[in-house]
């Protein structure tokens, strides 16, 4: 028999120590060290049978024995790579592909990590798109020619639960769908080689242990073990699997980093749970890009998608005239959302003024302010200032800068722009005002959605595109663009 020794893996990191620490030496973070027992025996090759799973898997041809292939040869003898659209457009675009690419959705064999704060969505998110799966009808009420056969692991709730909410969003209506309620992963996988699914859905992977380990569930050791060997068993049958991770009181995955690093894609939930928005965000895609967002809304009938995102909450108003508000074209990927960025500006004291943010850069909100009081001429040290981006979306792009200047300035001198109004710009250290990226995309989204003017960087008019619908207003400096605010 082997022996079981005793190892420390960092939370953080992942990195693995023979002794404890009270810093890791490799990120420098102070009490990450988790004791965990590591055993010989467990890095025997699951896809042989030799442990792991228990027993052996059905292996594709070539992956039990895989040799060496020149890379022409892959690529004249591989077929196109195939994926399981759900039907979602909003949550196929995040897991790969565009709009008017008909190969998006889920690849068969990936792994795919959702996180999110509790009772945010994700089970409910994950179950319409099982329930779009299995159903010939997707969740655009159209219909296509393929249904999969999907596995619904709930390792928190029970298969009456699953049923409840199944027929309260209108998924349970299907003979592909199967629900089964364990935490014990050698049953859990036992179920899915008998039953064959296309897609395997884990809510969440904290709950799921392996007999064999003395760990509790949910700690580093089984969610280390357990997470490697849904991989191996993903690639080894072709079946698509999803895991569900909670998020910590920092934000991150519950669990080591090495979590992370395992799987193929991984999908964050954002928004707070007691507003309707809800985000979901690509940090990591070996099967898209990591640009990509879709944007829900949460409802009694569950996860709305909104394909025009938040760009009519600047729109609502009307023709009301709002100081300290003004709309920009954000881009997100291959998409333009237009974002209403707000702004307050408060009586405060000299060398304590506040300076708050949401879902804005806070180092980007000091720099404007300090550029606004050196060139803009306003005097923002006894001022506390407030700023937020409507919607739950976090700007970072320096093209919102001119927007959140003016928004800035409008709170203090009380002004405000028209409602058809957005900015477009980067602002320089010397207020000078800097072309956007992608002007062009930007302007005609915002046309579309009814905004009749725009802010610019004067670029001269022969570089200026021509937007039908759109009057551009050149900008060179931030004391230009205060000027006309005024």
């Amino acid at each position: 028999m082997s022996k079981t020794r005793t190892i420390y893996i960092c939370t953080s990191c992942g990195s693995t120590h023979h002794r404890w620490m009270g810093k890791c030496p490799d990120c420098n973070q102070w009490d990450s060290l988790e004791e965990s027992q590591f055993d010989k025996a467990s890095s025997t090759d699951p896809h042989r049978g030799g442990g792991g799973f228990g027993t052996h898997i059905e292996s594709k041809p070539g992956i039990g024995a895989p040799a060496a292939t020149a890379i022409t040869e892959i690529m004249t003898n591989s077929a196109p790579m195939r994926r399981l659209p759900t039907g979602i457009t909003e949550f196929d675009r995040v897991l790969g592909g565009i709009d008017t690419d008909p190969c998006r959705g889920l690849v068969p064999g990936s792994v795919v990590l959702v996180g999110g704060e509790p009772g945010i969505g994700k089970s409910t998110l994950l179950l319409q798109a099982a329930g779009a799966w299995a159903s010939p009808i997707n969740m655009d009420q159209s219909k296509h020619d393929w249904t999969s056969k999907v596995l619904y692991v709930s390792s928190e709730e029970s298969a009456e639960q699953i049923q409840l909410r199944a027929a309260r969003l209108g998924v349970a209506d299907s003979d592909s769908l199967f629900v089964l309620a364990d935490t014990n992963l050698a049953r859990i996988l036992e179920q899915a080689r008998k039953i064959k699914p296309d897609v395997c859905v884990i809510d969440s992977i904290q709950m799921i242990y392996k007999a064999d380990l003395e760990a509790s569930p949910g700690s580093v050791t089984q969610l280390r073990r357990c997470c490697s060997e849904l991989v191996y068993f993903a690639k080894a049958t072709g079946i698509a699997i999803v895991l569900v991770g909670h998020v910590t009181k920092e934000g991150t995955l519950a669990g080591p980093r090495m979590l992370e690093h395992m799987v193929d894609a991984v999908l964050y939930f954002e928004g707070d749970r007691y507003h309707s928005a809800r985000i979901v965000r690509a940090i990591k895609n070996r099967f898209g890009t990591t640009l990509e967002l879709g944007i829900f809304e949460m409802t009694g009938k569950g996860m709305e998608q909104l394909p025009g995102g938040m760009s009519v909450a600047a729109m609502q108003s009307g023709n009301e005239h709002r100081p300290g508000a003004v709309a920009c074209p954000a881009m997100h990927g291959s998409r333009c959302v237009l974002v209403e960025l707000q702004a307050l500006t408060a009586t405060g004291f000299v060398g304590s003024a506040k300076r708050k943010n949401s879902g804005l850069d806070a180092n980007r909100l000091a720099m404007l302010i300090a550029v606004l009081e050196q060139h803009g001429g306003l005097r923002l040290a006894d001022r506390d200032v407030f700023c937020s981006a409507v919607g739950g979306l976090k700007i970072v792009e320096p093209a919102s800068d001119l927007a959140l200047a003016l928004a800035i300035a409008g709170a203090h001198y009380k002004r405000s722009l028209p409602p058809t109004t957005i900015a477009i710009g980067e602002v320089g250290l010397g207020g000078e005002l800097r072309p956007a990226t992608q002007l062009e995309q930007r302007l005609r989204e915002s046309a579309r959605l009814g905004y009749t003017h725009s802010f610019v960087p004067d670029m001269g008019s022969s570089k200026l595109p021509r937007i039908k619908g759109m009057q551009l207003i050149p900008i060179r400096n931030v004391s230009q663009a205060i000027e006309r605010l005024m």
